[in-house]
């Protein structure tokens, strides 16, 4: 088992993502500064110091979750669970009068419930409160200061402290959601999995409650992925820096800056529109990106060359009309009205996909939710076209 000092301060980190992002998180990691990036399902393990730990947090797009390893050791049953977790120096990590909750996911296990595993783990921190201070720290599944993540593969169990708290793909300026919105982690790693050079347009036709536009403006303007959280569970740590966070900060946000290029969100649903447009105004992004309620067919581009990126619904069955008559609809006006433009669509139903008509250039595998899903890039070649490029803004 790790003492917590000897990690200093190179520590052993863990980041949880998307299944189909893994490698973009290493990327995000690495540029961050990370070392020692090793990638599995849906998690990316790396090395840096608690200056990493912050940085990961804030500062990468695609990672759900930021973990400290604490103790890894074998695992059999649950009473080895119970002692085991209990020979942690858990008053040295946090104290009586702050709450907690344990999270637990469990593979190919002789303990086949989850929530079963975390009961037994909450019982022996609590015991050994009890035993070391007569007190006990109370459980609080809404709102903890501490949240601790048991992870058991077959016989290895690993014990982490979370530090981001909520799942990091709350990014804090949704206020306000369409029906099924697209996962803020999910939507930043459609971004970069598209390669957008940031040249020409960015336009989401069907963009429901902004996710896509909102991280885009993000990117492309440099600001943090956790800029508008107020809170992340390390700032209840008894190690905790607030000089070095404020630093962090601070050093991030300086960085933010203009961006000239057109983000476009438009979606035909008025519901949608006023979604949209109560997120985009929370994340003060309401001035840099045009905000339309338009069908797809009404859209019409605006500098001729950039990208496209959406989210179509999927439609319960094939064989319902509409769901066909929209895919058959995407690849028309793909081809007549954004030649010299690449499209990426990401949808769980492969079959309504065939009907787009187009020959795809790259099909990656992504969940939505939970959800298999293909994002599948068309890439329309621009031809002769002397006609004039309408404006979005025209009635």
């Amino acid at each position: 088992m790790k003492d917590l000092k000897k990690l200093e301060p190179g520590m052993d980190l863990t980041a949880k993502t998307i299944s189909g992002l893994e490698e973009v998180l290493a990327n995000e990691l690495h540029a961050l500064g990370a070392s020692d990036i090793i990638t599995g399902k849906r998690v990316v393990f790396f090395r840096g110091d608690i200056d990493m730990l912050y940085k990961a947090n804030y500062l990468a797009r695609t990672a759900l979750r930021i973990l400290k390893p604490i103790g890894v050791f074998t695992v059999r049953n649950e009473d080895e669970l119970y002692n085991k977790i209990k020979r942690i120096d858990w008053p040295q990590i946090f104290n009586t009068d702050q709450t907690f909750v344990v999270n637990s996911s469990v593979f190919q296990s002789t303990m086949t419930h989850s929530l079963f595993v975390s009961l037994k783990t909450k019982d022996a921190i609590v015991d050994q409160f009890r035993e070391k201070t007569g007190k006990r720290p109370n459980v609080d599944r809404n709102n903890p200061d501490f949240i601790i993540d048991i992870h058991i593969n077959k016989e290895k169990c690993t014990v982490s402290l979370d530090s981001s708290g909520q799942s990091l793909h709350k990014r804090g300026y949704r206020i306000a959601a369409d029906k099924a919105p697209l996962n803020e982690v999910l939507a930043a790693g459609m971004i970069k999995l598209s390669g957008w050079k940031k040249e020409g347009d960015f336009i989401d036709p069907m963009c429901g409650s902004g996710t896509l536009p909102i991280e885009a403006a993000m990117d492309a303007m440099h600001i943090p992925a956790g800029y508008y959280r107020k809170h992340f569970a390390f700032e209840n740590w008894k190690d905790f820096d607030s000089k070095k966070w404020f630093r962090i900060k601070d050093e991030a946000n300086n960085q933010i800056s203009e961006y000239d290029n057109p983000i476009i969100a438009s979606d035909q649903s008025f519901k949608a529109f006023n979604i949209a447009r109560s997120n985009l105004k929370n994340a003060g992004l309401h001035k840099d990106i045009t905000l339309l309620n338009k069908p797809f067919d009404k859209l019409n581009p605006e500098s001729g060359k950039g990208l496209l990126i959406f989210n179509p619904p999927y439609g319960e069955r094939l064989e319902e009309r509409n769901i066909i008559d929209l895919y058959k609809m995407i690849g028309d006006i793909l081809k007549t009205k954004f030649q010299g433009y690449e499209a990426w669509i990401i949808t769980g139903n492969i079959e309504a996909a065939k009907f787009i008509g187009l020959r795809p250039s790259k099909k990656i595998t992504l969940y939505n939710g939970q959800i298999e899903s293909k994002f599948i890039k068309y890439e329309m070649y621009a031809g002769s076209r002397k006609a004039k490029k309408k404006k979005n803004l025209e009635p």
